[in-house]
C-alpha cells in the first residue's frame, strides 16, 4: 500500500503544486478544501488524489475531517497548509477572528485529531506551512495574546501573530513527538502569486509599510510551484530523516530567522488563548 498524505487548502496555489509534486512522488493525496469545482479540477492533474470537501474555518468540520481521515487507517503525511491574510477582519461561523482561526486553530484541531493516524504510518511528518508575515507582526512590537482579536486589525500583522502563535504550538509538538517516529517541521514558503495574494489591498499593511505597497507587489509575483518547493523539501527529503523542530526557509535551508521571538512567556501566553478559544467552541 502507498503513502498517504493529506494536504489542506490544497486545490490552488502553492498548495496545490505542493499535493502535485507529493502525487507525482507516488503519494496517494487527500486535497482538502471548500469549493469542488476546484477541487475536482485540481486532483485531475494529480495521479491516485481525491478531493475531499471540508470548511477549516468550521472547527466541527475540522474535527470531522479529522475523524474520517483517522479512520481510513495509517497515514504518513500531513501539510497543514491552510490560512491567509485579508484586508478586512471578519469572523468565522465559530465567531472566531479569521486569520487565528485557519492560521493556527484549524491546523491544530486536525493535527490532534490525526496524531494516532500518523503514529501508526510512522515514520511519517508534520509540515506546518509558516510565512514572514511573523516578522511584519514583529515589527509593530511583540505581539500579546490576551485576546483572539489584535488590538489594532491589519491582515499581515494579523496574519503573523496567528503563525507565530502556530509556529510556538509546531515546534512544542515537535519537543512531544521526538522519539517517536513522528518529525514535525514548519516551512516557509515566501513570498508567492497565489489566489489570496490576488486579493490583497494596500489595507493589509499597517500605515508605516505602505510606502512599500509596490516592492510588495512584486514578491508576490513568484511561481506558486516554486514556493512550493520549501513545502516539499520538509514533507519528504531525506535529509530530514530522523530530524524534527526544524523551520525550513524558502531556499530549502533550516532557519532560526522566524523563532528569536518565541520566548517562554510568549509560548504560555499563546497555548493558553488557544486553550481557552478552543474550549468555548462546540
Amino acid at each position: 500500500m502507498g503513502h498517504r498524505a493529506v494536504v489542506t487548502a490544497g486545490t490552488r496555489g502553492i498548495g496545490a503544486e505542493v499535493a502535485l509534486e507529493l502525487s507525482r512522488r507516488g503519494y496517494a493525496v487527500t486535497v482538502v478544501g471548500r469549493d469542488p469545482g476546484h477541487g475536482e479540477r485540481a486532483v485531475a492533474r494529480m495521479p491516485g488524489a481525491r478531493f475531499v470537501r471540508a470548511d477549516l474555518s468550521v472547527l466541527a468540520q475540522v474535527r470531522a475531517l479529522g475523524d474520517r481521515i483517522a479512520a481510513e487507517g495509517p497515514l504518513q503525511l500531513l501539510v497543514n497548509n491552510v490560512g491567509g491574510m485579508w484586508p478586512k477582519l471578519w469572523r468565522t461561523a465559530d465567531g472566531i477572528e479569521a486569520s487565528f482561526a485557519l492560521n493556527h486553530l484549524a491546523p491544530a484541531v486536525l493535527t490532534e485529531a490525526l496524531l494516532g493516524a500518523l503514529q501508526a504510518g510512522r515514520p511519517s511528518r508534520i509540515v506546518d506551512v509558516t510565512s514572514s508575515s511573523i516578522t511584519a507582526a514583529l515589527a509593530l512590537g511583540t505581539p500579546a495574546y490576551d485576546e483572539v482579536e489584535p488590538d489594532h486589525y491589519y491582515g499581515m500583522t494579523a496574519s503573523g501573530r496567528a503563525k507565530l502563535a502556530h509556529l510556538a504550538s509546531t515546534l512544542e509538538l515537535a519537543g512531544r513527538l521526538r522519539g517517536t517516529g513522528v518529525s514535525v517541521f514548519a516551512a516557509d514558503p515566501g513570498a508567492a502569486a497565489t489566489p489570496n495574494s490576488a486579493e490583497m489591498t494596500p489595507e493589509i499593511l499597517p500605515p508605516p509599510f505602505r510606502p512599500h505597497w509596490e516592492q510588495i507587489l512584486q514578491g508576490v509575483q513568484r511561481p506558486a510551484a516554486v514556493a512550493a518547493r520549501p513545502v516539499v523539501f520538509a514533507a519528504t527529503d531525506p535529509s530530514l530523516d530522523g530530524q524534527t523542530g526544524l523551520v525550513i526557509d524558502p531556499g530549502c535551508a533550516p532557519s532560526d530567522a522566524l523563532t528569536g521571538a518565541l520566548t517562554p512567556a510568549l509560548i504560555e501566553a499563546a497555548r493558553s488563548l488557544t486553550e481557552r478559544t478552543l474550549q468555548n467552541v462546540p
